[in-house]
């Protein structure tokens, strides 16, 4: 008998709405016990085995972690295995008192669901105390009046450029300060005050720098008068350069700069810029690498449901932008008709880093398709929809050619 303080089987919205579901929204279902061994027995009764997100909540029914798996039901019976007891999903269990899940149509959007309920709740125990999970944060260039590279937990508004997320915190603070240093841009707090030299005053004033970096030749000086506005914004442009996976030259400097300590009997430099050039060297391949599929990656992707809830995403500049109930017959597609001719003008207009502000979904969309190659056989340009809607959920497509 399932615990009167969680319910069982109840029905609700904790989880939320689901703006890439464009099917009926998913009841949330709960099974609590005060047992291991009750709660265990409550999820083999009413979980099934079918793609969806769950949540384990604590005694006091606080959401400490989300997961996904395309079997819900064996995903959650593997959390109370003894193998499992001094596992990652042991060390869960054990605070656990009750189990809600969410089942989805299909293991993508099970995929996308987990994402979205991580970034809304961050559950402890997905970001904390989890040797094999680390937090997610995002490179960002931007703040006005002088942009500059730092990290973020969540991507911000009104930012030049942000791409991710990265993992390892460490690694992150150490590459954006080598990057600021290298493209010499500011690092100081948003209350520095900021004079670029041809800035117009009423009266001559001598600015003093705020750190040492204006003196070292890492820092234009904006705080100081010591660079023009348009001297900075250029460095600003190449620091997006880098961002676009153009610009190598951070990366080639460091490597350089190591080597030239390390021939000079200067370990302990060499040391540091070793650390450096790591870290810069993950965050440019990565970034090479998610600039590719931004600029190959526009396109719909069909994605059968098991309940026959299947789903059209569309893809542009390697964002999930949009999703649509995947059309079966004339009928069916007429209803979708006038949609697609947005989806069409939307993947003509080239776009560097996405469309709506979606950049969270490029890891996801870039990952999904590097692991399973033979998906991108399904997709096809939203141009060549009504050619091909018939057959977009064919369990064996053959290949269909994105270029519509």
């Amino acid at each position: 008998m399932a615990d009167k303080e969680l319910g069982r089987a109840s029905v609700d919205t904790d989880f939320g709405p689901d703006p890439l579901l464009p099917h009926a929204p998913r009841p949330l279902v709960r099974v609590s016990q005060k047992t291991r061994s009750g709660l265990q027995r409550e999820v083999a009764q009413f979980c099934p085995s079918v793609p969806g997100v769950y949540g384990i909540l604590d005694r006091v029914g606080t959401l400490i972690y989300v997961g996904k798996s395309k079997s819900l039901r064996h995903r959650l019976l593997g959390y109370f295995s003894k193998s499992s007891k001094h596992e990652k999903s042991g060390r869960i269990i054990e605070e656990a008192r009750g189990v809600q899940w969410e089942t989805q149509p299909s293991e993508f959007a099970a995929l996308l669901r987990e994402q979205m309920l991580i970034r809304r709740f961050r559950p402890r125990l997905n970001v904390q105390g989890m040797p094999e999970r680390q937090r997610p944060v995002y490179l960002c260039l931007g703040r006005v009046p002088a942009p500059y590279f730092f990290v973020a937990a969540k991507p911000a508004k009104g930012l030049i450029a942000c791409e991710g997320p990265f993992y390892g915190l460490a690694r992150m603070t150490r590459g954006v300060d080598a990057l600021n240093q290298f493209f010499k841009l500011r690092d100081c707090g948003q209350r520095t005050p900021f004079h670029f030299a041809d800035q117009l005053l009423l009266f001559d004033q001598e600015h003093r720098p705020g750190c040492l970096r204006l003196e070292t030749g890492t820092c234009l000086g904006p705080c100081a008068a010591a660079c023009s506005r348009e001297a900075y914004d250029a460095q600003v442009k190449a620091a997006e350069s880098f961002l676009d996976g153009f610009n190598d030259e951070p990366v080639v400097a460091l490597r350089d700069a190591m080597e030239i300590a390390s021939r000079n009997l200067q370990y302990e430099l060499a040391a540091r810029r070793l650390v450096d050039s790591r870290a810069v060297d993950y965050l440019y391949r990565k970034l090479t690498y998610l600039a590719e599929v931004r600029r190959g990656y526009s396109f719909v992707y069909p994605v059968r449901g098991y309940d026959h809830c299947h789903t059209w995403y569309l893809v542009n500049s390697g964002e999930i932008v949009d999703t649509a109930v995947a059309p079966t017959c004339p009928t069916t597609f007429a209803a979708i008709r006038e949609r697609l001719e947005t989806w069409i003008e939307r993947t003509g207009r080239l776009t560097d880093r996405g469309d709506v502000g979606q950049s969270h979904t490029l890891n996801i969309v870039a990952s999904w398709f590097r692991n399973r190659k033979d998906e991108l056989n399904r997709t096809f340009h939203p141009n060549a929809a009504k050619r091909l809607y018939r057959k977009a959920l064919d369990p064996h497509p053959k290949t269909r050619g994105r270029a519509g």
